[in-house]
């Protein structure tokens, strides 16, 4: 039989393939015809009687496509009208269906009617391990970039189909369900028909479906073209026959080679797919790709090898503005993407808020103690360490942004305001450019805990980040309240209490007169990046009672405001489309501020972000392109990894996987962390124009080895273990205090 089906590829291919377009030519058509019928005769299939086997695949719900329940009615009609269909066995696939009572009604109806059916079940461990498809999109269409936001609301939405593929391939199945009755019913008929649960076959279509195949069976396919149903009480008129000008289903021989290609997803082509490499005339023939959908297909060796049957009706879908419109077939394909993007949203944040408790603490503890989790670190040097750390922070503050001796633009005293530290005033006064970029080189003021920052309020949001989160780590070691009521105070001074509160955004930082009319930069987003800890000490000073309930309202109220501005403003988009370390930073402050307040849907969607960032950012040998351009480029190498390691640990905490994300060449996380460590020990060849404290590659190396083991090569250099290698570093180069516990 395989010598004969080889024969027969072999002759279809070099007959047809020159003269596809050309297929309604008589000669060639009947010299085709004629090679089929002789390849036919002498098959193993022609000496079969002609017998079918329907399967109808039942899925999902999709709404607004379809009616919510519209499966189950849809399958109720069946059961209930469609007649015996003479020499075909009815069969039906019960496909992932996320729905448990909808599924077990589903399967009782069957049941109840005597019907076989093959059952693929909904797993949502499967469904969870199922990737995003980072490489299927090019890299300026990622979601975050500017070029993504420029196009048309449906284009967005495709592009989210593409980077959902394994996801919508997974919870929809259509062509792995179609493969899956192929492959059973090829053992049961000669005939195999894997349609679309929606599809009613009536008496007179039947008829002309078993009279066309039986006319032609030297074709290994049939096309049968589908009518869309508005009315499905029209299929009780006697001869109904309406016209049938839909995507139509497909019949199989048992013999023929071709399978649905499962790689195609629902809503973008997944049975034209099949059209195409069959080719097989109709209007998916002058559709163009767009540069995030899969690669269209080659012609199969059964090109050309197939014949039309009959007609079929499809049932209402229960939406009828989305049936015989003028418009229909698009509005049709907005409300199926629409649809499974939204059933895709519900589950993943089904998965999400499984996978977490939103208000457990991720680097504090409040049973935590340093001498008894930290069995690997020199108890009483840590602990003495942090107790001189904790009691200087009591002799400092609380803070207020109204403390700063200089006014923003605005002059409110309680807008948070900064100049922008790498450009300087022109010494030539030019019209249109009073300042100059000079990267690496920070204007007077703009350094943390130099004198004139006084003038600014970026040293002092440093110190509230860092003093809360350093006495939060005090009282839970030594169980003294003063630690606690000091830190509860930075946080009423700053947020809460209506005189001295920070306005809830940045619209003032990185300022440079005289541009952007006298607002700051979306760059100066990066100044509040540590909120990843400092929220997570706030937390802990509301499970320990510093913070009561109308304080935390206040300061929720607050972060809530500060949420939507960073999401909503030109600064924060702008931020948000940022290629280097500061699109890596807005994620890691949108996820901590998201996972605080319990925005499941803004975490997980930046979490995609995030996931798509590391495919943008890093190279295949582990280089770091954006941040090589830079005039300190070991700092923000550095300092971009950094932020990926505390992003990282925050997603793990949702069960999003950063760690092994890498693209097919191996770029990722991993690899961008080896390259930089085979630097330990030695000289950075590359432009940096500033000290650099080489103790910031230990962190690295600490989280590379409890991730990924060893590393791949030996390093020429003396690694310190953890407790020698110490916990506070300076608070510009991105490593969080007290980084060994996680």
């Amino acid at each position: 039989m395989k010598v004969l089906a080889s024969c027969f590829v072999n002759k279809i291919s070099r007959l047809l393939t020159p003269f596809l377009h050309k297929q309604n030519t008589g000669e060639f058509k009947k010299a085709a015809a004629e090679n089929l019928r002789k390849d036919y005769i002498n098959s193993p299939a022609s000496q079969q009687v002609d017998s079918f086997a329907l399967y109808r695949i039942i899925g999902n719900d999709l709404i607004p496509r379809h009616a919510k329940g519209q499966s189950k009615s849809n399958l109720a009609f069946i059961l209930e009208n469609e007649p015996e269909l003479p020499g075909c066995e009815k069969r039906f696939i019960v496909n992932r269906i996320v729905d448990r009572d909808e599924e077990r009604s589903i399967i009782e109806m069957l049941e109840s009617a005597g019907l076989y059916y093959i059952h693929i079940p909904f797993d949502c461990d499967e469904y969870r391990a199922a990737r995003i498809d980072y490489e299927g999109v090019p890299t300026e269409y990622f979601p975050y970039t500017k070029k993504f936001s420029k196009l048309g609301e449906a284009e967005q939405k495709r592009v989210m189909m593409r980077l959902y593929r394994h996801k919508n391939n997974y919870v929809m199945n259509n062509n792995g369900a179609r493969n899956s009755a192929l492959r059973q019913g090829r053992s049961l008929a000669k005939w195999v028909l894997p349609w679309d649960g929606n599809c009613f076959v009536t008496a007179e279509a039947w008829e002309q479906i078993v009279s066309d195949v039986s006319l032609s069976p030297e074709y290994p396919y049939f096309l049968v073209p589908m009518a869309r149903l508005e009315d499905n009480n029209l299929l009780f008129r006697k001869g109904f026959q309406p016209e049938a000008h839909e995507e139509p289903q497909l019949i199989f021989r048992s013999d023929s080679n071709e399978e649905f290609d499962p790689n195609f997803f629902y809503g973008r082509r997944p049975k034209v797919e099949l059209f195409w490499r069959l080719g097989i005339a109709g209007p998916w023939e002058r559709w163009k790709n767009e540069p995030w959908d899969l690669p269209r297909p080659s012609l199969s060796s059964d090109a050309g090898a197939y014949a039309q049957a009959g007609w079929v009706a499809r049932l209402f879908s229960g939406q009828a503005h989305l049936e015989n419109t003028s418009s229909g077939l698009v509005d049709r394909g907005v409300a199926r993407n629409d649809a499974i993007g939204e059933l895709i949203e519900r589950l993943d944040l089904q998965v999400l808020q499984s996978s977490c408790e939103f208000k457990n603490n991720l680097f504090i503890n409040g049973s935590f103690k340093l001498g008894e989790k930290s069995s690997f670190l020199p108890t009483s040097d840590l602990v003495n360490y942090l107790r001189r750390l904790s009691e200087e922070a009591l002799a400092r503050g609380p803070y207020s942004v109204t403390d700063k001796k200089t006014l923003p633009p605005s002059k409110d005293k309680h807008d948070y305001w900064h100049p922008a530290p790498y450009y300087w005033p022109n010494p030539i006064p030019i019209p249109g450019l009073p300042y100059l970029p000079r990267d690496g080189k920070r204007v007077p003021g703009t350094r943390l805990y130099e004198a004139m920052s006084d003038n600014y309020d970026r040293t002092r949001v440093q110190r509230l980040f860092d003093d809360t989160y350093t006495l939060t780590l005090a009282y839970n070691e030594f169980s003294e309240v003063r630690f606690l009521n000091h830190a509860a105070s930075l946080v009423r001074r700053w947020f809460i209490n209506p005189k001295t509160a920070m306005s809830p955004h940045l619209k003032y930082a990185q300022v440079r007169r005289g541009w952007n009319n006298n607002q700051g930069s979306s760059f100066g987003i990066v100044e509040l990046k540590d909120f990843y800890f400092f929220l997570d000490a706030v937390g802990c000073l509301y499970s320990n009672g510093a913070l009561d309930e109308k304080e935390m309202s206040c300061f929720q109220t607050w972060l809530e405001c500060y949420l939507d501005w960073l999401v909503n403003s030109p600064q924060g988009r702008r931020e948000r489309s940022s290629l280097n370390n500061h699109g890596t930073y807005y994620d890691l402050q949108i996820v901590a501020v998201a996972a605080f307040l319990g925005k499941t849907s803004l975490l997980k969607n930046t979490l995609l972000d995030s996931q798509c960032r590391i495919i943008q950012q890093f190279s295949p040998n582990g280089h770091q392109p954006e941040e090589m351009k830079r005039a300190t480029t070991e700092h923000y190498c550095c300092f971009n990894l950094q932020g990926w390691i505390h992003l990282a640990e925050l997603a793990e905490r949702y069960g999003i996987d950063l760690w092994t994300i890498e693209g097919s060449d191996g770029r990722g996380l991993r690899k961008s962390m080896e390259w930089i460590l085979s630097f330990l020990g030695k000289e950075w060849p590359y432009k940096q124009i500033d000290d650099f404290d080489k103790g910031r590659l230990l962190p690295i190396y600490h989280v590379y080895v409890d991730k990924y083991g060893e590393l791949p090569f030996k390093v020429d250099h003396s690694v310190p273990s953890k407790e020698c290698v110490k916990p506070f570093f300076f608070s510009h180069d991105g490593i969080r205090p007290f980084w060994q516990f996680t």
